[in-house]
């Protein structure tokens, strides 16, 4: 008990910065716009590369699916 209220006064405290930060940003709005590109014209590329995010998740992954396996092996008793 005497660890959970420390905690949780740090939580409601946190939130309530975060509260607090995100009223006193201004709204920022975009203006008006021209209704995108007109008839005829090629639209603009909006290719993403995912190549690097998603090695960088495939290697996180690899990584912590060996941990787990050298974790949970089973240790060999001698008898």
């Amino acid at each position: 008990m005497k660890i959970i209220v420390p905690t949780f006064r740090l939580f409601v405290a946190a939130a309530g910065v975060c509260l607090l930060a995100g009223s006193l940003t201004p709204v920022l709005a975009q203006g008006p716009s021209t209704g995108g590109p007109a008839p005829g014209t090629p639209a603009a590329t909006t290719d993403v590369p995912v190549d690097g995010g998603a090695s960088l998740l495939l290697a996180a992954g690899a990584a912590y699916a060996l941990k787990r396996l050298r974790k949970n092996k089973p240790v060999a008793v001698s008898r």
